[in-house]
C-alpha cells in the first residue's frame, strides 16, 4: 500500500461520514430554488441602483437563507415534532412582550428591542404556528373529532390575535392561513369552510357595491384601524388619493402595463429609474421585473411558482408520517399565499397589505423564514427517502 492511500484513508473516511449531511437537498426543488434567486438578484441589482449596498445585502441575505435551509433540511422530522411546543410557546410569549413593551414604528408596535438588535417576534409564528398544529394533530391522529378542531382554533386565534393588534395585518393573514391549512389538511369538513367562503364572496360582493358610502371620511368601521379602512377604500378606487394611499397601485399598475409582451429591456424601465414605483426592492419588486421582462418574464415567473408548489405538494404527498405531511402541506401552500397575495397586491387586485414576493423581494427576516420553510421539505423528502431505503 503507497504512503499517498495512507495518507489519503483518514480524509476519504471522514468523506464518507459527512457526506450524507453535505447533500441533502432535493435536487428539482433546489433548481426551482436557484433560479427564482437568479431572478431575484437581477431585478434588485435594477430596482436598487439607486441604493448602495442593496444588491450585496440581498447577496447576504441569501447565504443566511441557505445556511438555515442546509441546517433545517439535516434535522429529521420526528424531532421537528419536539421543538413544536417550544417555538409556539416562545413566540406567543414575544408576542405578549411587544404588547407590553415593544418598539413602536410609523404608529406600529411590532418590534423588540435587545441592545443594538431588533426582533419581530410575528416572523417567528409563520413557522411556529403550522409546526404547533402539525404537531397536535399528529398527538391525536388516530381520531380527530371536533373538539381538537376547536382546540386547534385556538391555538391559531392566539398568535393571530396579537399580530393584529400591534397592527400588522398582512403578517396576521399569513399566519392565519398557515394554521388554516393544516386544519384543512387535517380533515376539516367542507361542510364547515364552504359556509365561511360563501359569506366571504358575499361580503366582498357588497362592499364593492356600498364602497363609495362607507368610504367616507366621517364613516367609522367597527374594530379596525384608520389605515386599514384607507387600505380597502383604495383597492376599490385608488384614483380617490393618487398622490396618496392610491399611489403605489397606480404607479405599479402603469409600471405592470407598460412593459407590454416582451418589456422594456433590462435596466430600462422607466418607472423604475425615474423613481415612480414606491418599495420597488422589497413589495414591488414584481412591477420592476414587469416593466423590464413584460409578459413573458411573468409567465416564466408564474412557471417556477407553479413548479415550487407543485414539488412542494408531492414532497407533502409523499411524506412518510402524518406530521410531515401536515407540515410539508402547509408550508407549500404558504409559499403560494405569499406570491399570490404580492401578485395581487401589485396587479390592484388585493389591498396593500405589505407581503413581499417570495425568494425575490429584498428583506432578511422573511427570506430567511422562506429559507426555513424550504428547509423542512428538503428535510421531509430527504427521510422520506431513507425510510424507503
Amino acid at each position: 500500500m503507497s504512503l499517498t492511500m495512507i495518507n489519503d484513508a483518514p480524509l476519504m473516511s471522514i468523506w464518507r461520514r459527512a457526506r450524507p449531511y453535505v447533500f441533502v437537498f432535493d435536487p428539482a426543488l433546489s433548481i426551482i430554488l436557484a433560479l427564482l434567486a437568479t431572478f431575484s438578484l437581477v431585478t434588485l441589482y435594477s430596482a436598487g441602483y439607486d441604493f448602495p449596498g442593496r444588491f450585496e445585502g440581498q447577496v447576504r441575505n441569501f447565504v443566511a437563507a441557505f445556511l438555515m435551509m442546509w441546517f433545517i433540511a439535516n434535522v429529521p422530522p420526528q424531532k421537528m415534532m419536539r421543538f413544536a411546543i417550544p417555538v409556539y410557546t416562545v413566540g406567543v410569549m414575544l408576542l405578549v412582550a411587544v404588547f407590553v413593551a415593544g418598539t413602536v414604528k410609523n404608529g406600529a408596535r411590532r418590534w423588540l428591542t435587545v441592545g443594538s438588535l431588533q426582533i419581530q417576534p410575528s416572523e417567528l409564528l409563520k413557522i411556529g404556528v403550522p409546526l404547533m398544529l402539525a404537531w397536535y394533530f399528529h398527538k391525536h391522529e388516530t381520531m380527530v373529532r371536533f373538539r381538537d378542531f376547536l382546540a386547534a382554533g385556538v391555538l391559531l386565534v392566539v398568535p393571530v390575535g396579537l399580530i393584529a393588534k400591534q397592527p400588522d395585518l398582512g403578517t396576521a393573514l399569513l399566519v392565519l392561513a398557515a394554521g388554516v391549512y393544516v386544519i384543512y389538511f387535517a380533515g376539516l369538513s367542507w361542510k364547515l369552510i364552504l359556509p365561511v367562503l360563501v359569506a366571504a364572496v358575499i361580503g366582498a360582493t357588497a362592499l364593492i357595491f356600498v364602497g363609495d358610502k362607507i368610504c367616507q371620511p366621517d364613516v367609522n368601521w367597527p374594530g379596525m384601524h384608520d389605515y386599514q379602512k384607507q387600505r380597502i377604500c383604495t383597492l376599490l378606487d385608488p384614483t380617490t388619493d393618487p398622490l396618496g394611499r392610491g399611489f403605489h397601485t397606480i404607479q405599479s399598475a402603469i409600471a405592470v402595463g407598460s412593459g407590454g409582451i416582451t418589456g422594456k429591456g433590462y435596466m430600462k424601465g422607466t418607472q423604475t429609474h425615474l423613481d415612480f414605483i414606491p418599495e420597488r426592492t422589497t413589495d414591488f419588486i414584481l412591477a420592476v421585473y414587469a416593466e423590464e421582462f413584460g409578459f413573458i418574464g411573468i409567465i416564466l415567473l408564474l412557471c417556477l411558482y407553479s413548479a415550487l408548489i407543485f414539488r412542494g405538494l408531492v414532497i407533502a404527498a409523499n411524506a412518510p408520517t402524518y406530521f410531515a405531511r401536515l407540515l410539508a402541506g402547509s408550508i407549500t401552500l404558504i409559499f403560494f399565499t405569499y406570491a399570490f397575495v404580492n401578485m395581487g397586491m401589485v396587479s390592484g387586485i388585493l389591498p396593500v397589505v405589505g407581503v413581499p414576493l417570495p425568494f425575490m423581494s429584498y428583506g432578511g427576516t422573511a427570506l430567511v423564514t422562506l429559507g426555513i420553510g424550504a428547509g423542512i421539505l428538503m428535510s421531509v423528502q430527504r427521510h422520506q427517502r431513507l425510510v424507503q431505503t
